[in-house]
């Protein structure tokens, strides 16, 4: 039961496309938050994470800190986000989850408050609810995201074949430019002056790097702001993982070609 002395402010229900699997992989994944949700969050700091969940103290955008803590009940089909400290310190959310149809998720969502005055619960329970669509909209995106990555198929050996991507000088126009090889997604950069290709997946949970930002040689990934150095493929920060290995560009004759 939410704690004495909170008031239910609002409630969220929502069908998200995505399954049941994805949406309990994204309630654990604390690591995203000021990255996929950089409008909401600007930083976090993880204190503690297991089965129970996980608590982290979190900058909230523009400013402002708070404690939260999500501890999970699976068996129950729930979790219960409690801010520990800061702004908003008392309130629970509480969310259930359940599978629905064709892969699907339901969510339900009660946000209780603390000393809440009655004339204050219609509008902080709107705010809620405008941030969580918001937050759903996002993650939602995230999670299909990966689960067609994860759904690609294997290429045939055939598709590692030699094979030509155009005229040079029409693709440096077109700069960056995705494309498809050997069954996997890659992006065509200029690095200092020379064509190359990266892979357009993170190694970490498959995040989108096909418009990801680079700067000195580096990639970010907007998902959890993993970096690599493109020239070595190397993860930064520490971190033993490594992007694809990308296939060799030639230019010979004033077309492109991978290999």
């Amino acid at each position: 039961m939410p704690a004495p002395g909170t008031t239910c402010v609002a409630r969220y229900r929502r069908r998200v496309a995505a399954s049941e699997e994805r949406v309990w992989e994204n309630v654990r994944d604390w690591e995203h938050l000021p990255w996929l949700h950089a409008a909401s969050f600007r930083s976090i700091a993880l204190e503690d994470e297991g089965d129970f969940g996980w608590r982290a103290r979190i900058g909230l955008h523009p400013e402002g800190e708070i404690r939260l803590e999500l501890a999970i009940e699976a068996d129950a089909g729930r979790y219960v986000s409690r801010t520990l400290a800061g702004v908003g310190a008392g309130s629970e959310i509480w969310t259930h989850v359940a599978p629905a149809d064709d892969g699907a998720t339901d969510v339900d969502v009660a946000f209780w408050l603390p000393g809440v005055a009655p004339a204050q619960a219609a509008s902080l329970g709107a705010a809620y609810v405008r941030l969580y669509t918001r937050l759903w909209d996002e993650d939602e995106a995230m999670m299909r995201r990966r689960a067609s990555e994860l759904a690609r198929p294997l290429a045939p050996a055939a598709a590692r074949d030699r094979r030509r991507l155009g005229r040079a000088r029409e693709l440096r126009e077109r700069l960056p430019l995705c494309f498809e090889w050997a069954g996997a997604p890659w992006r065509l950069i200029d690095l200092d002056g020379a064509l190359v290709a990266h892979a357009a997946r993170c190694p970490h949970r498959f995040g989108p790097l096909d418009a990801a930002r680079i700067e000195g040689g580096l990639v970010t990934c907007p998902w959890h702001g993993w970096r690599f150095d493109l020239p070595s493929g190397a993860a930064l920060d520490g971190r033993r993982a490594r992007l694809a290995t990308p296939p060799r560009v030639e230019v010979a004759g004033g077309e492109v070609w991978i290999s």
